[in-house]
């Protein structure tokens, strides 16, 4: 549906920790759904960089201001991830990306109630850190 609108092309960059060396990286993705929705339904968001699976662990998803592990998303129910609005995917990795161009690939699953199934749905992408 909205696939191809996913990724923010300018979103992306190396994320500094307190030391202010680098501990990750973040990019900007809205939900490829056709509605808002709270994010108690997001079931997963997978990130691929260059080859490189993170795992679920690895990610921290802010909404609205707020940050959330992939775990906690399941229990919130009172911040809504609204239709076409980005939100930033942080992953932890020491030192972040290296400078130059690399190709992403995120695969989003969500779960709504009135549906019998759950919705998986893919964005990919080059940038330049």
């Amino acid at each position: 549906m909205l696939e191809t609108h996913m990724l923010n092309p300018t979103g992306y960059k190396n994320v500094a920790g307190a030391d202010g060396k680098p501990c990750g990286f973040s990019f900007e993705c809205r939900a490829p759904y056709y509605r808002g929705f709270s994010l108690s339904i997001l079931r997963n968001i997978a990130v691929t960089v260059d080859g490189t699976a993170y795992p679920r662990e690895d990610l921290l998803l802010t909404v609205n201001g707020e940050t959330f592990t992939l775990e906690e998303t399941r229990t919130v129910v009172s911040n809504r991830w609204l239709f076409g609005r980005f939100s930033t995917v942080t992953v932890k990795k020491d030192g972040g990306l290296a400078p130059g161009t690399h190709h992403i690939d995120v695969t989003m699953t969500i779960a709504p109630s009135y549906m019998p199934m759950q919705l998986v749905r893919s964005g990919h992408g080059d940038f330049t850190i």
